[in-house]
């Protein structure tokens, strides 16, 4: 029924997920974009008639399979997945509000939980294709004021190399996605200075350059910072947490 090539972009509302969209739709792919927002989506449908609507609240787990039901019913194909729902509340994490903390792993870690879950059996029985999970350089070491967004990057982070072992066996690609900084509704939030902030445009043309003409496991970016990033993450922990402390004072 259909003879272009299907991704399924979940976040696709706002940010990372919606330039993803755009990017590529405007490259000739079928975009199956979800999130809560139906009417951000509709905003797209118009926007690039490549881009179809799957409204999802991904802690919602049987909605997942739902719609990457529906999605299959409609394209019988999905290529690539790009797993990006996220959150954040720098105030909240500032005050330890259990709730929200609670909450940010929910949609971050168990919303892409959620979503892999609904396509697991698919992807290990077409035996091809990719799954890309949109973590972060948060998830690399501990950072003042973000605790849980931290703590739901990094488990995503290691759970995305634990998947590509699994995976890896029966040709389907995993890929980490570990942006930096990047202008979107959620780091509007930030209070601080936030270092080489990129465009979710950016993000997206280097998300697509890793998806489709590399093939290494982490797409990572802008890189003069994420290298940096790696580094501090060798560091001792004395001398990691004397250089934050100064960064964080400033």
């Amino acid at each position: 029924m259909n003879d272009k090539n299907v991704i399924w972009i979940t976040g696709a509302s706002s940010g990372i997920g919606r330039s993803l969209a755009l990017k590529f739709a405007n490259e000739g792919w079928v975009v199956a974009a979800s999130a809560r927002r139906e009417n951000l989506l509709q905003e797209l449908h118009n926007e690039n008639e490549n881009i179809h609507s799957f409204p999802l609240d991904v802690t919602n787990v049987e909605q997942c399979k739902t719609v990457f039901d529906d999605i299959i019913k409609k394209f019988k194909n999905i290529e690539i997945c790009v797993f990006g729902t996220g959150i954040h509340d720098p105030k909240s994490e500032k005050s330890f509000n259990l709730d929200k903390i609670r909450k940010i792993m929910e949609v971050n870690y168990f919303g892409t939980m959620n979503s892999i879950n609904s396509i697991y059996e698919y992807f290990i029985n077409k035996k091809s294709g990719q799954i890309s999970i949109i973590s972060s350089v948060a998830g690399y070491r501990g950072l003042p004021a973000a605790g849980a967004y931290c703590a739901s990057k990094s488990a995503l982070t290691s759970f995305t190399e634990s998947l590509q072992f699994e995976m890896r066996r029966i040709n389907v690609r995993v890929s980490l996605i570990s942006p930096g900084f990047i202008k979107t509704p959620m780091t509007d939030q930030n209070d601080f200075p936030m270092p080489m902030i990129k465009s979710p445009e950016f993000a997206a043309e280097q998300i697509y350059i890793g998806l489709i003409k590399k093939k290494g496991f982490e797409i990572h970016f802008p890189k003069t910072f994420t290298y940096f990033l790696k580094f501090l993450k060798i560091l001792p922990h004395a001398i990691y947490f004397k250089l934050l402390t100064i960064g964080y004072k400033k």
